[in-house]
């Protein structure tokens, strides 16, 4: 018996298929590699204008894909919005569906809106799990180390095959604010508009720290065996989902945490002396969120996409230790929102940017809205943030 179509809110951008690009060239990378071929998963909503002048580009976090909004035709594994951010969010929707189509905060009724999954993912574009043509396995460790220029550049040689030259903006939420701020300074005379949103020019050492320890339990899982665990039916999913365990805990905040579950138990009225089983709701919720997450991700990707992250360092890569030299070449009309509950991407790192480039005579305005969720808040406060967005995107270029 056939299911009957899913109803769509309305705003929704439909129902939409995840196309694949393979780029024509080799990406040369940071490290000195280069990598070839390279495929890019992606995903439009919206009319691209005849001028092709009206792309805004979105760029997803670690654990993103390309489906940012809309019901994915051909669902495959969980979605790409998980903890907090799942509730009430239906199954098979982008997991930016909130921001993304007519009306909302990136208009698909004015914009062509762009969404690929990022250089080294495990949803559609060439990353660790990707067949080496070298081999004919996939490259697991072999994959080259790469940074958030790494992923940039990839975007831009797929925007040059799909023959778009200028973006009306760039926008994203924790890594993708990164990859947003990269193409400011990367890309100056590309891109009319960044919206880094709970992001941060280089990850505080705290933010470095949890994500070291994401990837050491990783690679102590014994079913990791280097790197090399593709075709021998062990995966490190015990060590992957301590590690999403690490990071589910960094993306909230501790009011946040004490409304959700505050001390209540999980399945009895009283403790029942256990240290196997889950006693509270806050244990029982990160065991599911892990077990949920090594379904649909690769470990050697999060290894990836984890060490980049902590690379991004704006100063040390484009100004010789300077913020300020860093984004001295900006031409970007800067909108950077930031949560004030969000202790892993403080809104201290966006002052900081702010007052960078506002001391240089850019255009920038930030936004600390007041909001207790923590780093998920990019997710999370998508009413709050939209017409911000809205109003910033309609100021004239």
């Amino acid at each position: 018996m056939s299911q009957p179509a899913p109803t769509l809110a309305a705003g929704s951008v439909g129902i939409v298929e995840t196309r694949y690009l393979d780029l024509p060239e080799p990406v040369r990378l940071d490290c000195g590699r280069e990598l070839h071929p390279v495929r890019v998963a992606y995903e439009t909503y919206g009319a691209l204008s005849p001028r092709r002048d009206n792309v805004i580009l979105v760029c997803h976090a670690l654990s993103g894909d390309a489906h940012a909004a809309g019901l994915s035709k051909a669902p495959s594994g969980g979605s790409a919005r998980d903890g907090f951010g799942a509730e009430g969010h239906g199954k098979g929707l982008g997991w930016w569906d909130g921001m993304i189509g007519p009306g909302k905060a990136f208009d698909t009724d004015r914009f062509f809106v762009v969404s690929t999954n990022l250089l080294g993912g495990c949803r559609g574009t060439t990353g660790p799990s990707s067949i080496d043509p070298a081999t004919g396995t996939p490259y697991g460790p072999d994959f080259p180390v790469i940074t958030v220029a790494d992923m940039v550049r990839t975007q831009r040689a797929f925007l040059d095959a799909l023959g778009i030259e200028r973006l009306a903006a760039v926008a994203g939420g924790s890594l993708g604010g990164m990859q947003a701020l990269e193409w400011a300074v990367l890309f100056p005379g590309q891109v009319d508009a960044v919206i880094p949103i709970a992001s941060t020019h280089a990850l505080h050492p705290q933010g470095v720290a949890w994500n070291a320890i994401a990837r050491e339990a990783i690679m102590r899982d014994p079913a990791w065996q280097g790197g090399r665990y593709h075709g021998t039916g062990r995966a490190p999913d015990a060590g992957m989902g301590i590690g999403r365990m690490v990071g589910h805990i960094t993306y909230l905040s501790a009011p946040a945490l004490e409304a959700k579950f505050g001390r209540r138990l999980q399945d009895a009225d009283e403790i029942r002396y256990t240290i196997t089983e889950p006693e509270f709701e806050v244990e029982s919720y990160l065991r599911h969120q892990a077990d949920s997450f090594v379904k649909r991700f690769d470990a050697n990707t999060y290894l990836v996409t984890s060490r980049a992250l902590t690379y991004f360092d704006l100063a040390r890569q484009h100004g010789g230790g300077s913020l300020a030299r860093a984004l001295d070449g900006v031409s970007a009309r800067t909108l950077l929102i930031a949560f004030s509950s969000d202790w892993l991407y403080p809104p201290s790192a966006s002052q900081e940017i702010e007052q960078a480039l506002r001391a240089l005579g850019k255009p920038v305005e930030l936004q600390v809205i007041e909001a207790p969720y923590g780093h998920d808040c990019f997710l999370l406060e998508e009413a709050r943030q939209t017409p911000i967005i809205r109003r910033f995107l309609a100021q004239p270029v």
